[in-house]
């Protein structure tokens, strides 16, 4: 009798053991995800990542074209936590992005695409897929998302049938974020930040002269025409800029994201209250829950605000542009799961990917220090705060290292030594 009892805690203990080494490993690591967890060296190489030992083969499945609408038989896995990373986690699907299955056709010969230059053309990829839409999101790619911190993918995020509700709503954009204009087919683009650079640039009838005007956060014209411009066509955001560029810049004049006839907005996610915003937003509801609780979102924007002109970007392009030409020692450290580009980052980055030609207009530039904070600022100089969420110091050399190798034209200036006016010295 005993020996039998003996026999049957054993099996017992066994099972036990077995359930827990299954909720352990497989309640975390889908079959579909499991060779991700196979490490990938990766090392910055002027701006760019460069690969080895990579397992990705055809294991990603539908990762390489979009909307494949893969029917895999799988569970989402159990979150990922950040807190449990003491630095950034490279996995060997860190370089592996969704690729546009709806290529630009190339018309225009001053192309920033027909760059030769090296470094640019080994990072560039054309036919990264830029916004992410109802038809992308399945459990399969959120088990692949899911290695990456937001806004990179959906590491911590707990609720895949409540994320998947509201990409569902996001429509699959009906046309190119820009079109063509003029001939030879070519896109001017000006990307206007909010630097002080621009306090007395009088720049404004160049920026408008664009065939097309990007801006982002506090984007306050009014009364700033004569240095900023007045028209925007493309308006990048949060949820939380959008909110807060009111606070902000509201003694500034500021009273409302632009809503120029025509503007295209684009949503950068980058965490769960941006998918509680656009769930309120699209589905034309009061915010349940987060920190927008009971706001109408569609109020923050033009009177007649249009879906088929909203836009948001996917997780791939945003961790694509980090790690081709943005990756930052910050990700290394503690705090690596609040580093991050700026938003006028992944604007210049959005721009680089739908214009042929960028001119970027109130940049930070390794002489900020002249200048204020922003450029609404005409009676007051406020410095520029160096926050722990962005490595400033790395998009100087960014933006410079572009404008270097003609990639892009960042305005920059000098001032004369009996400058008090506010009028700039060219270079």
């Amino acid at each position: 009798m005993r020996a039998q009892f003996r026999g049957v805690l054993t099996l017992a203990l066994m099972v036990a053991v077995c359930a827990l080494l299954y909720v352990l490993l497989y309640g975390q690591i889908s079959d579909h995800s499991i060779g991700y967890f196979q490490k990938l060296q990766l090392a910055p190489r002027g701006g760019r990542l460069c690969e080895t030992n990579c397992p990705c083969k055809n294991t990603t499945g539908d990762v390489f074209t979009a909307g494949s609408g893969s029917a895999h038989k799988e569970t989402p896995m159990l979150r990922l936590q950040k807190k449990d990373f003491k630095q950034y986690p490279i996995w060997a699907s860190e370089d592996v992005y969704v690729r546009d299955k709806q290529k630009r056709q190339m018309t225009c010969p001053q192309s920033l695409r027909n760059s030769q230059n090296t470094g640019f053309k080994q990072a560039f990829i054309p036919d990264i897929q830029m916004y992410l839409h109802g038809e992308l999101l399945n459990v399969s790619e959120w088990n692949r998302l899911a290695y990456f911190n937001n806004p990179f993918g959906f590491m911590d995020y707990t609720n895949y049938t409540e994320i998947k509700a509201v990409v569902d709503l996001i429509p699959k954009p009906r046309e190119p974020l820009l079109l063509p204009r003029g001939n030879p087919g070519c896109i001017r683009c000006a990307v206007v930040a909010t630097g002080g650079i621009l306090n007395g640039s009088r720049m404004g009838k160049e920026i408008d002269a664009h065939d097309y005007v990007f801006r982002m956060n506090g984007a306050v014209t009014k009364g700033y025409e004569e240095d900023v411009g007045n028209r925007t066509s493309v308006y990048v955001h949060t949820a939380h800029s959008i909110t807060q560029s009111l606070l902000i810049f509201k003694k500034y004049g500021y009273n409302s994201a632009p809503h120029d006839k025509g503007i295209k907005y684009v949503l950068i996610p980058e965490g769960l209250r941006d998918f509680q915003w656009l769930k309120g937003l699209l589905g034309r509801t009061t915010v349940s829950d987060g920190p927008y609780r009971n706001r109408r979102p569609w109020m923050q924007y033009s009177g007649e605000f249009d879906e088929n002109r909203f836009y948001v970007l996917h997780p791939d392009f945003l961790r694509y542009a980090r790690n081709r030409f943005m990756w930052s020692q910050a990700l290394k450290g503690s705090y690596w799961a609040i580093c991050r580009p700026t938003n006028g980052a992944f604007t210049l980055f959005l721009a680089l990917h739908t214009c042929d030609v960028v001119d970027a207009y109130g940049f930070i530039t390794e002489d900020h220090s002249k200048y204020p904070n922003y450029y609404a600022e005409r009676h007051s100089k406020t410095r520029v705060i160096f926050y722990a969420n962005h490595d400033y110091n790395l998009e100087i050399k960014t933006w410079k290292k572009l404008h270097d190798t003609k990639i892009i034209r960042l305005y920059q200036r000098q001032e004369s030594p009996e400058r008090k006016t506010g009028k700039p010295t060219e270079p």
